[in-house]
Protein backbone atom coordinates (compact mmCIF):
# COMPACT_ATOMS: atom_id res chain seq x y z
CA UNK A 1 0.00 0.00 0.00
CA UNK A 2 1.19 3.37 -0.90
CA UNK A 3 1.88 6.52 1.13
CA UNK A 4 0.24 9.82 1.07
CA UNK A 5 2.91 11.52 2.82
CA UNK A 6 6.01 13.48 0.66
CA UNK A 7 9.07 14.08 1.29
CA UNK A 8 10.34 17.36 0.62
CA UNK A 9 13.86 19.85 1.23
CA UNK A 10 12.05 22.21 0.22
CA UNK A 11 9.67 24.56 1.54
CA UNK A 12 8.08 26.54 -1.63
CA UNK A 13 5.02 29.20 -0.73
CA UNK A 14 3.64 32.12 -1.91
CA UNK A 15 2.84 35.39 0.00
CA UNK A 16 -0.50 33.53 0.75
CA UNK A 17 0.69 30.28 2.07
CA UNK A 18 3.04 32.05 4.52
CA UNK A 19 5.87 33.09 2.41
CA UNK A 20 7.37 36.33 5.00
CA UNK A 21 6.20 39.75 3.77
CA UNK A 22 9.29 41.33 5.05
CA UNK A 23 11.25 39.27 2.19
CA UNK A 24 10.77 41.42 -0.99
CA UNK A 25 13.42 40.61 -3.86
CA UNK A 26 13.86 44.12 -5.22
CA UNK A 27 14.96 45.55 -2.19
CA UNK A 28 17.16 42.34 -1.22
CA UNK A 29 18.50 43.13 -4.74
CA UNK A 30 19.61 46.67 -4.14
CA UNK A 31 20.31 45.94 -0.51
CA UNK A 32 20.62 42.31 0.38
CA UNK A 33 19.26 41.31 3.93
CA UNK A 34 21.15 38.82 6.10
CA UNK A 35 19.74 36.13 8.04
CA UNK A 36 20.58 38.41 11.64
CA UNK A 37 17.63 40.65 10.73
CA UNK A 38 15.05 37.23 11.11
CA UNK A 39 17.50 35.67 14.01
CA UNK A 40 14.58 35.56 16.44
CA UNK A 41 11.76 35.49 14.76
CA UNK A 42 9.28 32.20 13.64
CA UNK A 43 7.20 32.27 10.59
CA UNK A 44 4.30 30.04 9.64
CA UNK A 45 3.25 29.02 6.68
CA UNK A 46 -0.51 27.35 5.90
CA UNK A 47 -2.39 24.85 3.92
CA UNK A 48 0.47 23.39 1.45
CA UNK A 49 -1.16 21.29 -0.86
CA UNK A 50 -0.74 17.56 0.48
CA UNK A 51 0.73 15.73 3.29
CA UNK A 52 4.57 16.94 3.42
CA UNK A 53 7.08 15.88 6.00
CA UNK A 54 10.47 18.24 5.85
CA UNK A 55 14.02 17.55 6.97
CA UNK A 56 14.37 17.37 10.79
CA UNK A 57 16.84 20.52 12.17
CA UNK A 58 19.44 20.23 12.23
CA UNK A 59 19.37 18.88 8.38
CA UNK A 60 18.29 22.42 6.50
CA UNK A 61 15.83 23.03 4.02
CA UNK A 62 15.43 25.30 1.11
CA UNK A 63 12.86 28.60 1.42
CA UNK A 64 11.68 29.45 -2.06
CA UNK A 65 9.55 32.30 -3.17
CA UNK A 66 7.13 31.43 -6.09
CA UNK A 67 6.38 34.43 -8.18
CA UNK A 68 4.39 33.44 -10.81
CA UNK A 69 5.19 29.92 -11.50
CA UNK A 70 9.02 31.46 -10.51
CA UNK A 71 11.20 30.19 -8.16
CA UNK A 72 13.54 32.33 -6.16
CA UNK A 73 15.89 30.14 -3.59
CA UNK A 74 15.81 33.15 -0.78
CA UNK A 75 17.94 31.02 1.27
CA UNK A 76 17.77 28.10 3.76
CA UNK A 77 15.16 27.38 6.95
CA UNK A 78 14.87 25.17 9.91
CA UNK A 79 11.34 23.13 10.40
CA UNK A 80 10.32 23.81 13.21
CA UNK A 81 7.31 22.46 13.82
CA UNK A 82 4.34 20.57 11.22
CA UNK A 83 0.74 19.70 11.28
CA UNK A 84 -1.60 17.70 8.78
CA UNK A 85 -4.56 18.56 7.94
CA UNK A 86 -6.27 14.88 6.81
CA UNK A 87 -9.57 15.92 5.51
CA UNK A 88 -8.15 18.89 3.14
CA UNK A 89 -4.81 17.51 2.51
CA UNK A 90 -2.80 20.52 3.58
CA UNK A 91 0.28 20.67 5.79
CA UNK A 92 1.08 24.27 7.72
CA UNK A 93 4.05 24.66 10.02
CA UNK A 94 6.58 27.00 11.55
CA UNK A 95 10.01 27.69 10.40
CA UNK A 96 12.97 29.87 11.64
CA UNK A 97 15.15 31.40 8.59
CA UNK A 98 18.97 30.21 9.60
CA UNK A 99 20.40 31.46 6.11
CA UNK A 100 19.67 34.42 3.58
CA UNK A 101 21.63 34.12 -0.05
CA UNK A 102 23.05 36.92 -1.65
CA UNK A 103 21.83 37.83 -4.93
CA UNK A 104 24.25 36.33 -6.60
CA UNK A 105 24.30 33.25 -4.71
CA UNK A 106 20.71 33.06 -5.63
CA UNK A 107 21.60 33.40 -9.26
CA UNK A 108 23.83 30.20 -8.81
CA UNK A 109 21.61 28.34 -6.08
CA UNK A 110 18.81 27.94 -8.56
CA UNK A 111 21.55 26.57 -11.71
CA UNK A 112 22.86 24.02 -9.00
CA UNK A 113 19.47 22.69 -7.88
CA UNK A 114 16.67 22.81 -9.42
CA UNK A 115 17.95 23.20 -13.66
CA UNK A 116 14.27 23.64 -14.71
CA UNK A 117 14.41 27.04 -16.55
CA UNK A 118 10.90 27.64 -17.23
CA UNK A 119 10.82 27.94 -13.07
CA UNK A 120 13.78 30.03 -13.07
CA UNK A 121 12.85 34.00 -11.84
CA UNK A 122 16.00 35.14 -12.78
CA UNK A 123 16.42 34.03 -16.28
Amino acid sequence: MGTLLEMNDTLRLNKAQGFPTVLDIDKHLAKPYTAELFANRIFEFKDKMRLRIYQVPPVRNFLVETIDGEWIYWGLIHILEISHDYLKNTTSGKYKIIYIYTPEEMKQVFNLTDRIKDNNYFA
